[in-house]
């Protein structure tokens, strides 16, 4: 069958993405219906024997202790996903929502939820059929799981809510009918088990990271022009400066910069020009390194979480067994958030301060703000504005979410992970990261249009110069630099940029 398979144990990151973005068809795998279908029989064994198990046959948070009884158990799933809909703000993306549909089955398919099969299979349909709930951002604590948006995404699978299909934003109920899937009544456990888990908060940090991962191979790259058209020194990346200070990403950073340098007639030699470069160039491999080992320790995580079972309690039909526990906490996820938002904002911290270096005269050499008749143009002097602003922001925005916590339900959940807040953080500040490297892109080729010339560039450097030059010439006269940042960053995000460099130095 095409598409992916969601097992619960198997689904991957670039799968998960593939799902969101490219709208890659998924299906449940035979042996998690299985596993789902004994999970749902021992939640119904559960209420039949009246027992006291939290969530099944009693109420939520600081309500646990009260009883519920049988004949209320549908009610009182309904109550609280309508109850629990209280999330504001703006919508996450339609690639955000499926991808919290997508995680939100693999971790139902381990079987441990006690939802039915039917559950799933309209979820899968959601997904299949392009029914993307309409999902406010903010509301989650990021513990007791991402509960406020979690429930915005459960209502429209009971007809309630609202959903974007086809390009329209139209009722939940209209959606489902329009796409010829129908609306459910949730019975015993399966409210709690689909709103009771991080999987909003690894949606958008997933995505986030996706993107940063990408823009992190293109840092370099773009660092690689700067350097040229600054005449840098390539010395400062001899592995055997790295090899006396082994930092994996330290040493992947100095071997791209070498490869992406090969052929260059634009560097430099030590005291040709300048016996040291400045930090910003100098020091690439331990900047840039540095956020790319904290980019593997996100991925680990994110690659854990997205195949985890995040809801309580927990079932273990093998034994018989319901517990409740914590994995619903965010804490792994929070952290990893807040470090991909610093990583993030440092590789913009460092390219605006490329950027400063390319437009002033007192330390590129070239014609100030990369304008031959300064004065009557302004050439990329406000560009430099606009990134000085970026990153700027990208500062506030790094200020750790997880660090954080306040006490909800009547101090039941007495420390929260604020997961959701990071994860938020981290989509903004990859955002504007990818602003601040188109800002550089545009600013590089210019000096070295300026300067040393396209011909001078090394072969994989050229191939990315001349895919931005296609869609943006050089700037001979003052125009709207806006539009060339749009084109820029469209270049440099596109399935063309990449793959034009690393053909030529191999993945960065």
């Amino acid at each position: 069958m095409e598409g992916v398979e969601l097992s619960g144990h198997r689904l991957t990151l670039s799968q998960l993405a593939a799902i969101a973005i490219e709208r890659i068809p998924v299906h449940l795998a035979a042996e998690a219906r299985e596993r789902v279908e004994r999970g749902r029989q021992l939640v119904d064994k559960l209420v039949d024997e009246e027992q006291v198990v939290y969530g099944i046959t009693t109420g939520f948070g600081k309500f646990s202790d009260v009883p519920i009884s049988r004949s209320d158990t549908r009610q009182l799933q309904h109550n609280l996903i309508v109850s629990h809909a209280c999330g504001v703000g703006e919508p996450l993306s339609e690639a955000e929502a499926r991808a919290a549909l997508a995680l939100r089955v693999n971790a139902l398919a381990q079987g441990h939820s006690g939802v039915r099969v039917e559950v799933m299979d309209l979820m899968v349909g959601m997904l299949n059929r392009g029914v993307h709930p309409v999902i406010p951002g903010q509301g989650s604590l990021g513990a007791s799981g991402d509960l406020a948006p979690l429930a915005h995404m459960v209502l429209v699978m009971l007809g309630l809510g609202e959903a974007f299909y086809q390009g329209e934003r139209i009722s939940g109920a209209q959606a489902l009918s329009r796409a010829g899937l129908a609306p459910i009544a949730l019975e015993a456990k399966e409210g709690l088990a689909l709103i009771n888990g991080t999987q909003i908060m690894t949606a958008i940090g997933a995505l986030a990271f996706w993107r940063v991962e990408h823009l992190a191979r293109a840092a370099d790259c773009i660092a690689s022009l700067t350097v040229q058209a600054l005449r840098g020194i390539p010395k400062a990346y001899d592995p055997r400066i790295h090899a006396l200070r082994p930092h994996r990403g330290q040493q992947r950073i100095a071997a791209n910069l070498r490869m992406l340098l090969a052929g260059s007639q634009a560097t430099t030699e030590p005291g040709q020009i300048r016996v040291q470069d400045p930090y910003t160039l100098r020091c690439l491999p331990q900047v840039h390194g540095a956020s790319r080992d904290a980019l593997d320790y996100v991925r680990e995580t994110l690659a854990t979480e997205i195949n985890a079972v995040t809801d309580n309690p927990l079932l273990f039909p093998e034994d018989g067994e319901v517990i409740s526990g914590g994995n619903f906490h965010g804490q792994p996820v929070a952290l990893a958030m807040d470090l991909l938002g610093i990583a993030a904002a440092e590789l913009a911290n460092i390219s605006e301060r490329r950027i400063e270096r390319l437009v002033n005269p007192q330390l590129s050499g070239l014609p100030a703000f990369l304008t031959r008749e300064g004065g009557l143009n302004s050439g990329f002097m406000i560009a430099q504005y606009s990134a000085a602003a970026l990153v700027s922001e990208n500062k506030v925005l790094a200020h750790p979410a997880s660090v954080d916590s306040i006490p909800s339900s009547a101090n039941q959940e007495d420390h929260v992970s604020m997961g959701t807040i990071a994860a938020r953080h981290a989509r903004e500040i990859a955002a504007n990261l990818a602003s601040v490297l188109a800002i550089e892109l545009l600013c590089t080729a210019q000096a070295i249009d300026l300067g040393v010339g396209a011909e001078a560039l090394s072969p994989a450097t050229r191939a990315a110069y001349d895919l931005l030059r296609q869609a943006v010439p050089t700037l001979r006269a003052d125009r709207v630099i806006s539009d060339d940042i749009v084109a820029a960053r469209r270049v440099m995000e596109g399935g063309e940029f990449l793959p034009a460099v690393e053909g030529i130095t191999g993945r960065l």
